[in-house]
């Protein structure tokens, strides 16, 4: 197994549950990679190894500070990229 960002899968696992209930976005591909990036960035980095690793990366990803850290994120996301979709220009949005 390859060094990988743990919290990456887990932002890519919570988009379609929290964009579902969302209506009136744009769930392009460039807007949903733009929603992940910027959610990513408001999240601390969790980087795994090896499959134990990922197994208490799991465990860590069960308790409802997580989820609620993780949504809260998206959620903000959400907003920014909804109020500056960069889909239709030539632009891409920079996320720092």
């Amino acid at each position: 197994m390859r060094i990988k960002n743990y919290m990456e899968i887990v932002v890519y696992n919570y988009l379609p549950v929290v964009l579902k209930d969302i209506e009136g976005i744009c769930k392009c591909e460039d807007c949903i990679d733009d929603i992940a990036a910027l959610a990513l960035n408001k999240l601390p980095p969790h980087y795994i190894k090896t499959e134990k690793g990922e197994m208490y990366s799991k465990l860590d990803e069960m308790q409802a500070q997580f989820r609620v850290d993780v949504i809260a994120a998206i959620m903000e996301a959400v907003r920014i990229v909804s109020n500056n979709p960069s889909h239709n220009s030539s632009n891409k949005m920079f996320v720092n």
